[in-house]
């Protein structure tokens, strides 16, 4: 058996639905989801994550400013174990440092990113370092996005909306394990109003690619990770160019053999495909597939990469697929796990 942890938005503010953090057994046989547990402990679970050896898992609470700490049991369900507030509004994104020491959080109106220190029980410990991200006069902000790791884990990647009063940009900081701080690296400024939104690493660590949520393009990088330091090399759009509708981009995936990177696009409810030029980093568009739903906030692939998973957000769906890098093609499984308002979804 494996099992799944579904973050499902609960305010009607978010228009949503669902009732909190759920567990799901998933039958390895035949690929059959159970719900085992729905926990309602504080608004919005909106991302999780574990910490590296897998046995807690961490949850922001989105529209608020809280962190949950979870203990995984032996039957796969959570027990809280506590739950902190960090004081930037709605964080969205966590994740755990190499030493498993820390947790680094984004938090998009509170424009910053906070490295939290774990303690050895599981629970969350207090702010240790806090980097903020300022807009164009002094009490406004940029909207941060994300916080993702390098593949060495030494450099955390940060992508930054403007929404008008900040930048829209992408930063990169090396990370300092001895007392949790950051040290910028780079810092580079994106065309106005793409607002970037997440970045994925390639497995060689030398290729990034980052979704711009409003003019709906993919932005590649090369990293050099020696630097800490990106240059910026090609951007393609994330809808067809025979579509002339509204288009919220929302999330940008590697795949585990570094072949494909996945677009998820809200609104044209689709996934976009490019295939990587091994050789330069360089894509080229595949093509665009249907989630089957509306508002794909999320797409993530199983642990070892055999499934393809879409959160649907409005239509209240999970769907799986699998992805063959080879072909540069979707096949639905068939498969459609009913859940309310999911927006993030991790597996152990």
């Amino acid at each position: 058996m494996s099992y799944a942890y579904v973050g499902c938005r609960t305010t009607r503010e978010r228009n949503a639905r669902g009732n909190g953090l759920k567990t799901y057994e998933i039958d390895d046989v035949t690929g059959d989801w159970k719900e085992l547990q729905c926990l309602a402990i504080e608004e919005n679970p909106s991302y999780q994550t574990f910490d590296n050896e897998r046995k807690f898992l961490y949850s922001v609470h989105g529209d608020i400013s809280k962190v949950s700490s979870f203990r995984i049991l032996v039957d796969g369900t959570l027990s809280l174990i506590n739950t902190v507030d960090i004081g930037g509004r709605n964080p969205v994104f966590i994740t755990p440092d190499k030493t498993n020491r820390y947790l680094l959080v984004a938090t998009l109106q509170g424009g910053a990113v906070y490295s939290l220190k774990r303690n050895e029980d599981g629970s969350i410990g207090e702010v240790v370092w806090k980097v903020d991200f300022k807009g164009k006069t002094e009490d406004s902000i940029s909207f941060v996005h994300q916080c993702i790791w390098d593949q060495k884990k030494e450099y955390l990647f940060v992508p930054a909306q403007g929404r008008i009063q900040g930048y829209g940009q992408i930063r990169v900081f090396r990370f300092h394990p001895e007392d949790g701080s950051l040290e910028q690296t780079c810092e580079i400024r994106a065309r106005e109003y793409a607002e970037p939104r997440h970045i994925a690493i390639h497995p060689n660590n030398k290729y990034a690619y980052m979704i711009n949520e409003k003019d709906n393009s993919m932005t590649y990088f090369e990293f050099d990770d020696v630097t800490g330091r990106l240059t910026p090399r090609q951007i393609l759009p994330s809808l067809p160019d025979t579509y002339t509708g509204e288009g919220q981009a929302s999330a940008s995936l590697v795949d585990p053999t570094g072949q494909i990177v996945v677009g998820s696009n809200r609104i044209h409810e689709s996934l976009v495909l490019y295939r990587i030029n091994q050789m330069t980093g360089y894509l080229h568009t595949i093509g665009f597939f249907p989630v089957l739903g509306k508002t794909p906030r999320f797409i993530t692939f199983h642990n070892d990469g055999s499934l393809l998973y879409t959160a649907n957000e409005d239509s209240d769906t999970i769907v799986e697929m699998k992805l063959d890098a080879a072909k540069g093609s979707i096949e639905y499984t068939g498969r459609i796990i009913e859940t309310e308002s999911p927006v993030c979804i991790i597996f152990n």
